[in-house]
């Protein structure tokens, strides 16, 4: 089973990062459709939250999700109404890529956190076409990231600002451009073909077309 990650899109709480490495925040949010069309139900975590504490041991913290960096652990991990809040420990007298994550996350360069699991059970969205819902899943790690889930409209005003700076991207390159701000293969397809009189710069071709088409996305 294929270990996968989410985030939250919420920032980390910067003004409860202690001096002693103690940071907290919410590892995932709830009844919140991202930008892959998926929701975190809630008690998502209840079954790998119970099992955590019947075997008493911390929820472990890594560096962007490397398996090969953990850099502290999480001490507290509850679901409450919002989602999932944690509270935990950077090592960061002791390991050096904690120390550099403790540095970043005072100075706000690392301020989202992000959860690694296991899909163990979904449905479709009863009311929401195209939306799945993740009604549980095996929480294996929490990460501090340096970019969370913006949300689908979040995304779309960074990359619409291509269209509007006089320097039009190749059709490949924004593509690529908005695969990497994290739309789907088929999605940012989609959208660069709607987009391509425009970046190939083609007469007959209206920006407002284009920007026309993303903001048809964000709604």
């Amino acid at each position: 089973m294929t270990l996968l990650t989410k985030n939250s899109g919420l920032g980390l709480d910067i003004k409860s990062v202690g001096d002693d490495g103690v940071i907290e925040g919410y590892a995932s949010t709830f009844n919140v459709i991202d930008s892959y069309g998926e929701m975190v139900a809630p008690g998502a975590f209840k079954s790998s939250i119970s099992a955590m504490k019947k075997a008493k041991r911390g929820l472990k913290m890594l560096w962007q999700h490397d398996s090969h960096q953990p850099i502290g652990i999480w001490d507290e991990y509850e679901e409450d109404a919002k989602g999932l809040r944690v509270v935990g420990r950077l090592f960061k007298d002791a390991v050096v890529k904690a120390a550099e994550a403790y540095a970043l996350i005072r100075e706000g360069a690392l301020d989202e956190l992000s959860i690694g699991y296991r899909e163990l059970e979904s449905a479709p969205h009863p009311d929401q076409r195209g939306v799945t819902v993740l009604k549980k899943l095996d929480l294996r790690e929490v990460s501090p990231v340096t970019f969370g889930a913006l949300g689908q409209a979040a995304r779309i005003d960074a990359v619409k600002s291509l269209l509007t700076e006089g320097v039009a991207p190749t059709v490949r390159q924004f593509e690529d451009h908005l695969r990497d701000a994290g739309f789907s293969k088929s999605a940012a397809a989609a959208m660069a073909s709607a987009c391509k009189p425009h970046l190939r710069g083609e007469p007959e071709a209206k920006a407002d077309q284009a920007l026309a088409f993303l903001m048809a996305m964000r709604a």
